[in-house]
Order: structure tokens, then sequence, then C-alpha cells
């Protein structure tokens, strides 16, 4: 077998250790579901086993789930005669892990599992299915089933399992979230039986297994009972009449497997497991053929996987070896990207104005580190390791000898000349020059440079410690070199890359306005803002666009329109919105939740409450809604983000799709569910959806008018990723 090696000590205990060979990591792919079985039959038939131990013979984890690269083939490798025997297939294909887990927790011989890293996914459904679960106590792993993530549901037992565990209220919470849960925090809750030293994991279980191996599952034993109730106790009626209301108001029907899920936690406890297991089978392929499963496969974990390797950078160009990096401007941008340079081991140099505001900025730093140590995710000594990696300074000397440069400081283009002017005193030819600018374009800032060639943009977003997405842009200046550099430094950073040409927003500000800016127009129309904010979150947005406007801060959109104003002169077209802004920044004040006061008021002793006082500057004429309102101000919000994405391709500042979608998402939130922007045009067809935005476009604006491309693949019925994607270049 390549993936599996069985050794049996002199107590009969075989150490069954699962290595997929050439992968740092193991993922259950074709043959190690063909190799399977073959491990659970020599263990149930070799009467010189009596009992096993399952571990990893990786470093960095047990098991990291499914490939998911891979899902989809026909398990049979034939062509189905007839639909029953099509569907019988895909039932077969889709349970063979459920089959194989099955047999392994019947095969009459105690089993136990020696997780020494992380296991997600189908690899905890494989611990699961063992009779007792040992977990190395470290800080990096995680134990979880985080299908719900990607629009999927557990398919090898996780409903079933896990609940009949923890109980439906814990086990629903985990898997509707995809919620990882630490090795400490798995055994508070059940679902591991003991955490140990990382060296003694194996000697744990095989002593589990030596001395108390008992070879039935607790759900297969006579006097078993769930905890908390079934479906049918009023304990467990009313976590599912909970549940269900929950996650309609969380999820707004968005996505299927969320409900599913649901569905097979009820249906699945009222039966025996097997019977269960089925049922869990069904919603699983029912789950997967659905739109939104297939668009956040593609986009949150096969398109994500290959940005986050990398996908992006220039080929033949060396790896470039990023150790200290200086950091122009300390303020909240500034000190977060310094932080996560010194986690990732590079000497950072913090440059402000004055030291007090060098070492706030460091200080943002301490605290965070703080907060890690005083959960167990880092030690002390780790923590000020990483601390001293930052020098709060004012003096330019310091940047000597950095390999990259990332300028932080307002977003003003006289501030930034005069700081790129003075780090590029004391840069080496070789070392790069980025503008985490999210509105300037690069070429434009450039300018001032000596060296354009290796100036580029580098758009983190905020906070920076929880984002997971840079935005690379291309001056046209900017050298490939250049380029890989940026991409080498991004991924060192362990965030994830995207690529895009320069333009006035770039991509992620670009689109991301249009978002904020249609709520603001609706608003001007007269629609209640109530209604405004009610629905952009029902779209799968993580707010409405009024609250992701005093988010940003209006005084920073007024700064960006007026500077928009003044660089396009007589082109540019003011409206109503220009009026409504002004007011609220200029003549009341009203910056947004940065100053407690903007379409929101932000009490220090309560929640945001709308302020009454909007109603006398826009009157309301639509306060009440209705299906169909709900409908065009969803259609609305989410086409309009859509349609300039597409005129971003159509410009070339986007050149690969998975840019788009992934960036969508990572960056501003755009709804999850749809896989992006780029994936929801493609999966309502081109054709229908310029008729929708022709139509939009007549009733409130050219803003809705689609680009010629769109026009051009409506015709021909092609869609990005056929035109685009990485198969067509």
């Amino acid at each position: 077998m390549e993936n599996f090696t069985l050794d049996i000590d002199a107590d009969g205990v075989a150490l069954v250790t699962f290595d997929v060979p050439g992968r740092s990591m193991n993922t259950i792919t074709a043959k190690v579901m063909a190799e399977f079985p073959q491990v659970i039959e020599r263990i149930k038939t070799d009467p010189a086993i009596k009992g096993a131990v399952i571990t990893s013979g990786k470093a960095s984890g047990f098991c990291a789930g499914a490939d998911l690269g891979e899902m989809g083939t026909n398990a049979s490798g034939a062509a189905p005669k007839s639909q029953d025997e099509a569907l019988k297939a895909q039932f077969d294909g889709a349970f063979s892990l459920n089959r194989t887990l099955r047999a392994l927790e019947t095969c009459g011989k105690p089993i136990a599992a020696a997780i020494n890293g992380l296991a997600l996914g189908g690899g905890l459904e494989i611990v699961l299915a063992t009779h007792y679960r040992v977990v190395a106590d470290h800080p990096k792993i995680q134990l979880g089933l985080p299908e719900a993530k990607v629009g999927l549901l557990p398919g090898a037992g996780g409903t079933q399992r896990l609940p009949r565990l923890i109980g439906v209220q814990q086990a629903a919470s985990l898997i509707l979230e995809g919620k990882p849960s630490s090795p400490k925090e798995a055994l508070k809750m059940g679902f591991v039986d003991e955490v140990v030293a990382p060296d003694q994991v194996v000697a744990a279980a095989k002593a589990w297994v030596k001395d108390k191996g008992d070879p039935v599952a607790r759900w297969d034993k006579k006097d078993y009972r769930l905890p908390g109730g079934g479906p049918n106790t009023p304990g467990g009626a009313q976590v599912f009449m909970m549940g269900n209301a929950l996650l309609r108001k969380q999820s707004h029907g968005n996505y299927p497997a969320q409900l599913n899920i649901l569905k097979c936690l009820y249906e699945g406890l009222q039966v025996p497991i097997d019977a269960g297991l089925r049922i869990e089978t069904r919603y699983f392929l029912k789950t997967m053929a659905t739109p939104q499963a297939k668009a956040m496969i593609r986009s949150l974990f096969l398109s994500m996987q290959e940005l986050s390797k990398g996908a992006a950078r220039p080929a033949g160009v060396a790896p470039f070896g990023v150790k200290k990096v200086s950091v122009l401007g300390a303020g909240m941008m500034g000190a977060g990207i310094a932080y996560v340079q010194a986690l990732a081991g590079i000497e950072t140099v913090l440059i402000d104005q004055s030291q007090e505001a060098a070492e706030k900025g460091k200080a943002y730093s301490k605290t965070l580190l703080d907060k890690q140590v005083a959960r167990g995710k880092m030690d002390a000594a780790k923590a000020e390791a990483v601390l001293a990696l930052i020098t709060p300074t004012t003096d330019y000397a310091h940047v000597d000898g950095s390999d990259l440069v990332v300028e932080a400081v307002f977003e003003t283009r006289e501030i930034k000349a005069d700081v790129t002017k003075k780090a590029e005193a004391h840069l080496r030819p070789d070392a790069v020059f980025g503008s985490n600018t999210s509105t300037l374009p690069i070429t434009g800032l450039a300018e001032v440079s000596v060296r354009p060639e290796n100036f580029i943009g580098i758009h983190f977003f905020s906070p920076v410690d929880k984002m997971g997405l840079v935005e690379i842009i291309m001056g046209k200046k900017t050298s490939q070199e250049t380029l890989a550099k940026a991409v080498d430094y991004v991924l060192k950073i362990k965030k994830t890359p995207i690529v895009v040409n320069d333009s006035r927003g770039f991509y992620t500000s670009r689109c991301f306005g249009t978002f904020v800016q249609e709520g603001l127009e609706m608003l001007a129309e007269g629609i209640a803002p109530a209604i405004i904010d009610n629905v952009g979150r029902a779209t799968g947005m993580p707010r409405g666009p009024l609250e992701m406007n005093d988010d940003v801060a209006l005084d920073l959109g007024y700064k960006v329109r007026e500077q928009t104003r003044k660089d396009l002169g007589d082109a540019y077209e003011a409206g109503p919105v220009d009026t409504l802004i002004a007011k609220m920044v200029v003549d009341l004040g009203r910056f947004g939740r940065k100053n407690g006061k903007g379409f929101y008021d932000y009490p220090t002793d309560g929640p945001k409450t709308l302020w009454p006082g909007l109603a006398e500057i826009v009157q309301p004429k639509i306060s009440h809604s209705s299906a169909e309102l709900i409908a065009e101000i969803r259609t609305r919000l989410l086409y309009r983000q859509a349609v300039e994405a597409a005129r971003c391709v159509e410009e070339g500042v986007v050149t690969d799709p998975r840019d788009a979608d992934v960036g969508s998402i990572l960056g501003w939130g755009f709804a999850p569910w749809t896989g992006g922007p780029l994936t929801l045009i493609d999966q309502v067809g081109a054709a229908k959806f310029v008729e929708t935005c022709d139509r939009l476009a007549q009733k409130y604006g050219k803003r809705f008018a689609p680009p010629k491309l769109l026009r051009d693949m409506a015709e021909k019925g092609e869609t990005f990723y056929g035109r685009f994607g990485k198969k067509a270049a």
C-alpha cells in the first residue's frame, strides 16, 4: 500500500500510519479510499492483531479531509445505463467512505486514534469512527468539521457521530459554523477522550487498546442514550426549534448546506446509525448538486488554495528572501502590517513622524501578542521574541538594508510622495517599494520614484491581523521581477495575494464602492434606511450598505469624492448622493462609527441605532417593504457590484477570474454563497444577466449598463471561467 503502513508490536497492537506520499498534509484521495478497506480487513482478520491505533506520518497534521479536487468523479468508472443506475452509482460513490468507516468501528477489535496534528473534515470523521481518541496537547492543533464554509456538509458520518457523542446542541453549533476546536476544548465537550504531551500520543492510545480496549461504539450498545435527548424529547425539540429560527436569521436562506445539516441531524438521530449514515449521504449529494456548493468549492477552496500557493507569481524569477521590511506610518494599518511581519519572523522598522506615534504602533502588536499568550496559543518567550523584531523610530536611516518598504500613510499624494523620497534615499537598488493605498493609482504615485519599475501597490485590508487578502497592484512601469517579489512577501506573511492592474480604486475598492454607493442611491431615492440595510445583510453581505458607509467613515468617502472630482475635472458627474454626503460630513460633522455618529448613532452604553435626524435630510418615500421591493433591492446590490467586476475584466484591471472572485469574498465580503461576482454572472448566464442589467439601467441609470464584453459573451454563450480561466490561457 502507498498510503498506509501497518506495524504490529509485541502486545498485538497494530500501529496504522496514514502517510500520503508526496504531500505535506494527508488528504483523503481516491487511492486512500481504495486502500483503507484493505487496512480494516487486515485488522479484522489477522489473529495476531488484538487492536489498532491509527496515527499520521506527517508532522503537519493527522488529516485535512477529502481532496475536493477529486470530487465529482464517477466512482464506478463506467458510464451508467439509466437514470436509476446513475443515481445508484452516485450514492454508492458518496457512501463509500461511510461504508469504510462503519466497517472500521464494527470490526470487532478496539480501535484508537492517536491524533498528532490537525484533524479537519473527513480527517475528524475518521477519528470519530474509532472507539477512543487521544490528541496531542499543542496550540496549533485544530479539530473540526469545516465543510459548511465551502457550501457542503460532512459526508462521512460527521452529522451522525458528533451529536451522538456530545449532544445535538453542541454538535449543531460546531457543524453549522464549521468552527474548529482546540484539543482541550474538544476534551471538555467530549469528542476526544484524552489530551497528552505530543510525544506520548501513540503510547497513550496503545495503552488504552491494550488495557481497556472496548471494540463497541457507544451508539451500538443497548443502553445508549443520546446526550441531551433526541428530536422527539422536550429538550431536543427545543434545540431544533431555536436552531431553525437562528439559522434563518443568520443565513437568510442563502446557504442550502446549513439547512440540510439540520435535516441530517433531525432525521438521522431518530433512527439507528446505519440508517442515519444513509440519510446523511443523500443530503450530502443533494447539497453538492446546488449552485452554491459548486460556487463555494471552486472559489473558497480550489481557487483560494491555488492563489495562496502563488498562482499569480511570474515564472522564472528567483525566490525572494524577505528578511527586513520598513513600514512607513504607524497608524492602524501600519501597526497591523508590522505585527503580521514580525509574526512571520521578519525584522520590521516602524517609522512615524514622532517617536510617541511609532511606539504606539508597536504597542498594538504587544496587545495582540498578550492576547495570544493569555489564550494559550503562544508562550511568553515567543511573544517577546516577536515583539523584539519591531523597531519603532522616526529616523529613515533605519531603512538601510530593507528588502522591501511598505508605505501606509494618509491617502494624499503629497504625503505619500514625501515619504517615498525619504525612504528611497536609503534603499538599495534591488529593493521593492510598496504602497498600501486603497484608491490612488499606482502609476501616478510612482512618478516621484527614482525606480518606478520597483514600485508596486501592496494593498492590505483592515484589521490586517484578521483579513487574509492582499491586493497587489501593477503600475505601468512595474516589472515582473517586482511582482514576483511582492507575491513572495505576501506568501511569507501568510496572506492570499491577488494581482490586478492599475486603475482608480483598483479592483477591490472600486467594486466595494459600488455597494455602499448603491445604498446611498437608494437612500436618496427615498427608500427607508432600515429596509436598505436589512436587505443588504439578507443578500449575504456582512453589513448593510449604510452601516458599511459608517464603518469605512463618511469623511473618508467625502475626501475620495473630492479628490476624484479634482482629478476628473469637467468629466466628473455629480449627483444627489454628493449633496447628501457633503451635508452629513461638512455641515453636520457626522463621520461615521469613528466619531460615534453617522447614518447611525453609536452610544457608549448600548447598541447602535439609526439616527432619527436622517429623515429630516432625506424624506422616506418607501417605508414598507414587499417581496417585490426586497427582490429588487437584492438584485440591485449584487448586480451593481458584479457589473463593475465585469468592467474591470474588460478594462484589463483583472485578468484572472480567480482573482476577482476570491478577492471579492476575502476583500469586502461579497456574498460568499455566490462564489464571487464573476461566478454569479456565469451561473445566472451572461444573456440573462445582460437582460436584467439593461432593465436596471433604463430604470435607475447607466451605472448598470453592461459593458461590451458582457454583450459579446451573451451572444456567444460564454462564461468568464471558460473565456479567461486558467484552462483557457
